[in-house]
């Protein structure tokens, strides 16, 4: 478990006969492994790393809001959960350990801006820093005005920033004008030479 960085599936773990399925029950009831949810357990290491399996916890779950924010370098602040975000409607069993926070969005809208990142040897599905500053100004009323700020001030210094995608996402995700108005205060002398609707 420790070489491959995956959490441990009871499933696999009763494959490989009785025994090893007893010393993983074992290992649970020292406390060397914590169950994440039913048939998943991880050891202490893997649980106390700034990443977890995300996949195995939430399967197809994208990492969103303060979670990929904190990623991207876009805020000082430090996500007290997991955020993830999954399609509207749908139910998935929660983990005792580490602390989740599951964000509903329609099908329409969850896959803009998905990229797949290696962090701390997990691969994991994210929104991209352009679909994060779009989301920061969606939520504004409920993230603070000065998160926003602070989230579109940091991915402007960023060398490898992509305004005219930004744009693209932003209308999409209807918020093109809230983004505009902010980009023509911060970016005045520049506004000109961007791609406007």
């Amino acid at each position: 478990m420790k070489t491959q960085n995956s959490y441990l599936s009871s499933a696999c773990v009763k494959e490989q006969g009785r025994t090893a399925y007893y010393k993983m029950l074992k290992s649970a009831r020292q406390g060397e492994l914590i169950q994440v949810r039913r048939g998943v357990y991880a050891n202490i290491d893997q649980l106390s790393g700034n990443m977890i399996d995300i996949n195995t916890i939430v399967p197809d779950g994208i990492l969103c809001l303060w979670s990929a924010w904190n990623i991207h370098q876009l805020t000082t602040s430090i996500p007290q959960a997991f955020h993830i975000a999954i399609k509207r409607g749908r139910k998935v069993t929660m983990p005792s350990f580490p602390q989740v926070e599951i964000h509903h969005y329609t099908e329409a809208i969850l896959g803009i801006g998905v990229i797949q990142k290696k962090i701390e040897g997990y691969i994991i599905r994210l929104y991209d820093a352009e679909r994060c500053v779009c989301d920061a100004i969606k939520f504004r009323n409920k993230v603070g005005m000065d998160v926003c700020s602070e989230i579109i001030n940091n991915y402007l210094k960023q060398p490898d920033r992509n305004l005219t995608k930004l744009m693209d996402y932003a209308r999409q995700l209807r918020v093109g004008k809230i983004l505009e108005q902010y980009l023509q205060v911060i970016l005045h002398p520049y506004w000109k030479q961007l791609p406007h609707e």
